[in-house]
């Protein structure tokens, strides 16, 4: 299994822009690499200014880390550095693509374009990197896996520290609260009384939903989408039932408990993205989040609008510009609908 895992990112790395299996169809999310932990005591203590975040704007897993960091105050400890939204078969780059004369995306061997007015876009502040994977071989010569973001990086031992966004959430949860001001320390997303429902939920939100959408998107064959996609609705309508009965009980507001957790950051950041990109571009479309699933969207929108962690970090340009010119097997002229419109409904 492992040779197969291996096998599999080194096959990623030639194009990462290729997902389903040739065999069924199926797509299949490799497991995270680099899963070390920061800590008081250990390898990687909570110092300010030690660490630096990558992410995407577009990445539902990295927007995670993102609202994380600022609903517990990170933002001056852990200083950030964001990719462009368009990721081509060498992974994610710094820089926009190079286009031809009439707007298309010649192959390239590692040459990146000008810039093309997409905001938000900084650059590697670190190191001045062109692509992600620079910074994959940076911390091992011979890694094999996928260049993915998230990315941790320690900045004093110029290593990953983890590349898995449910790991460093539950970091910045609580890995800084000795160094950080009582107000942030006193939120906790991950309380002891809760955990059991948030481990409960998170087992068939994550696979069916979270990944639910990449794996009906991604599928080559009718049978997996259809499987994937039907399976994703279900689920759907599970948390919308369980919204309306929250929200006769007074907890509304919240997918688990009576309190913010990470359940809920966790599912925000893909049905932020629902509407705007997964109906569409990964035909996740038996029905919308602000046509058929009342409950989920104001739950989504009171986050969004209430909490400025969630909508100071939602870039819906960049999700766009993302998904909608980085997958050629689904979208091969990569152009981005104007629509829906507005992309969240007020409040």
């Amino acid at each position: 299994m492992a040779e197969d895992t291996k096998a599999q990112g080194l096959e990623a790395q030639k194009d990462i822009t290729k997902w389903a299996s040739a065999k069924d169809g199926e797509f299949r999310r490799l497991a995270s690499t680099f899963r070390n932990h920061i800590e008081d005591g250990g390898t990687h203590p909570p110092v300010k200014g030690r660490y630096h975040l990558y992410v995407s704007l577009a990445c539902p897993w990295a927007h995670r880390t993102l609202i994380v960091r600022k609903l517990k105050g990170l933002e001056d400890f852990i200083d950030v550095s964001v990719v462009h939204p368009h990721m081509g078969a060498l992974g994610w780059s710094f820089f926009p693509p190079i286009r031809g004369e009439n707007g298309e995306y010649p192959a390239t061997k590692g040459e990146v374009g000008k810039d093309d007015g997409i905001a938000d876009v900084t650059g590697d502040q670190v190191y001045g990197s062109k692509f992600i994977r620079e910074l994959y071989f940076r911390a091992e010569k011979e890694y094999s896996g996928r260049f993915t973001v998230p990315v941790l990086w320690d900045k004093q031992l110029d290593t990953i520290v983890n590349n898995e966004s449910a790991e460093i959430i539950r970091m910045f949860n609580t890995e800084f609260n000795s160094v950080l001001p009582a107000e942030f320390v006193k939120i906790d997303l991950y309380p002891s009384h809760l955990q059991k429902e948030i481990e409960a939920q998170h087992a068939w939100v994550y696979d069916t939903v979270n990944n639910g959408v990449y794996k009906s998107g991604f599928a080559s064959t009718q049978k997996a989408y259809q499987h994937n996609v039907v399976t994703l609705f279900e689920s759907l309508d599970k948390l919308e039932k369980l919204l309306e009965e929250k929200k006769k009980a007074g907890t509304g507001d919240w997918v688990v408990g009576d309190q913010m957790t990470e359940a809920d950051v966790r599912l925000f950041t893909t049905i932020i993205r629902f509407d705007n990109v997964y109906v569409l571009h990964f035909k996740c479309n038996i029905g919308t989040i602000r046509s058929n699933y009342p409950n989920l969207n104001r739950w989504m929108k009171n986050l969004y609008y209430n909490f400025p962690a969630y909508k100071d970090t939602t870039n819906i340009e960049h999700i766009k510009a993302h998904y909608f010119t980085s997958h050629p097997q689904i979208n091969p002229f990569r152009v981005v609908p104007v629509g829906p419109l507005p992309a969240i409904e007020p409040l």
